[in-house]
């Protein structure tokens, strides 16, 4: 799939309230519910126009440029990013396992998926937050958190009724949803960048580790990488300057440094994102639409799920193996922690799939219950080079693959990026006996349906993984172990 990350302006408030909304179910901790997880060769619905290719591009070869072009279909960013799923492929022969190719950007691989983080419409990162305005209506009021019934008597006297206690008294047990909260909201942070022209927008991050260090998505600070401006505000109101410490576009994974931090810093731990089930319930913080300090609940409603996502440059995106949630997440959520029951950080929520049309009369879109998170044991990995490092590593096969969309497996090409080799001579797909025309079915147990989807699979391993990769070549299936290799940096 192809993805966006958002768009316009925060829609208007409306000018009466809505009416009450009935009180959520409780939230109770959830061991892992064993699910079968959609296999990564499923069709992932009609083919999207592809908008990360630029115009006169040929379908059949990858693009030798770095990064690689992202599917035509994929919308532009706008602030927090969207995703889509199908994980369009960077790899160029030799930069990861697909082909940088024009026209390959996995055309056709379904709705179009929409990044959370409000914009303004100024330009690619220009957001604006929502200022909520609502009424109080008389008689709006009432129920178990206190409240006062006045009734007039024959004698005009009144009787008054109160609960026996407030909300602040109510004991919220571990596990639930409230208590989750209440541990994990003190850790994360609404993020601002703007570049040097001004242009900027709204994320959320969450606290990596002490000394400072918030993890956030890419395409949240992209703006104040060069010279921008770049703060972090906690919920309990204070505000600090950051700065940008390592960004991977391709992994959409970035860490900022708070300036002057805190001695107090408390991480949010890290979960382990293999272990988790379809079915496992969710938490979701972040600030959609700019309302800071949002917590939303559901479920894994999938997991593997490729998708890719784009910066609205037309010359960059992003993939993933995502964790896919119904979870309510929206522009202004992307970088935020997605939290099991136990309010372990399990993902970073980086992208929706929406509707073609925004709701409340805008082109800003919004969630229909189809989230996408990077799953934490990979962006920790990330996270933690870009600390040591500053740069983005990036595991390989070292051959050019076809990124048209298909069902059938990725395709290595019959000619490379520019002219060159598509199997690099010496590279991982050349020492596991890999040949232009072979077409890759599997790695590992993971079926592969494309050439974006290899990509994603691929960068969900560490250079010198050993894997094994089933490949057919004459109408014969055939299998062969393969060493990754490396490529540093985005460029």
């Amino acid at each position: 799939m192809s993805t966006e990350n958002e768009g316009t302006a925060v829609p208007p408030a409306p000018s009466a309230p809505p009416p009450p909304a009935d009180a959520p179910a409780a939230f109770a901790p959830q061991g892992a519910h064993p699910g079968a997880a959609p296999a990564a060769g499923d069709p992932y619905g009609p083919p999207a126009a592809q908008a990360h290719q630029g115009a006169g591009e040929s379908s059949s070869a990858p693009d030798p440029s770095w990064p690689p072009p992202p599917p035509p279909s994929t919308p532009a960013y706008g602030g927090d990013g969207a995703a889509g799923h199908g994980a369009a492929g960077h790899g160029a022969a030799g930069h990861g396992a697909a082909g940088q190719g024009g026209g390959g950007w996995g055309a056709g691989w379904g709705a179009a998926h929409q990044q959370p983080a409000p914009k303004n419409g100024r330009g690619r990162g220009g957001l604006v937050a929502a200022v909520l305005v609502a009424a109080l209506v008389a008689g709006g009021l009432g129920g178990g958190l206190g409240y006062t019934l006045a009734e007039e008597n024959d004698s005009g006297g009144s009787t008054t009724v109160s609960s026996s206690t407030s909300g602040g008294n109510v004991k919220r047990d571990p596990g639930t949803v409230a208590a989750v909260a209440a541990a994990a909201l003190p850790s994360t942070v609404t993020i601002e960048a703007a570049s040097s022209s001004g242009e900027g927008g709204t994320g959320t991050g969450f606290v990596f580790d002490k000394q400072g260090h918030i993890v956030t998505n890419n395409h949240v600070v992209a703006d104040a990488v060069d010279g921008g401006n770049l703060t972090a505000t906690f919920p309990n109101g204070k505000k600090y300057d950051a700065e940008v410490v390592g960004n991977a576009q391709g992994y959409d994974v970035a860490v900022i440094k708070l300036k002057n931090a805190p001695s107090d810093l408390k991480p949010l731990t890290l979960g382990n994102s293999d272990d988790v089930a379809v079915g496992d319930s969710t938490i979701a913080i972040g600030a959609p639409f700019g309302l800071s300090n949002t917590v939303t609940t559901g479920i894994i409603s999938a997991k593997n799920r490729p998708v890719a996502s784009s910066d609205g440059s037309g010359s960059k995106a992003s993939y993933m193996s995502a964790l896919q949630t119904d979870a309510s997440i929206n522009p202004g959520n992307s970088g935020g922690p997605l939290l099991d029951a136990q309010g372990n950080v399990i993902g970073i929520n980086s992208a929706i799939q929406s509707t073609s049309n925004g709701g409340f009369g805008t082109g800003q879109a919004g969630s229909i219950g189809l989230g996408f998170a990077i799953p934490i044991n990979q962006a920790k990995y990330v996270a933690q080079e870009l600390i040591e490092t500053g740069k983005p590593v990036y595991a390989k096969i070292g051959a050019s693959v076809s990124l048209e969309d298909s069902t059938n497996g990725a395709q290595i090409t019959e000619q490379g990026v520019g002219g060159t080799e598509p199997v690099d001579p010496g590279g991982p797909a050349d020492k596991a006996g890999l040949k232009p025309g072979d077409v890759i079915t599997k790695l590992d147990d993971r079926v592969i349906d494309s050439g974006p989807t290899l990509i994603g699979e691929i960068w969900t391993h560490k250079p010198g993984d050993e894997v094994t990769i089933t490949y057919e070549r004459g109408g014969k299936e055939h299998t062969t172990e393969l060493t990754l290799g490396s490529r540093v940096g985005d460029s």
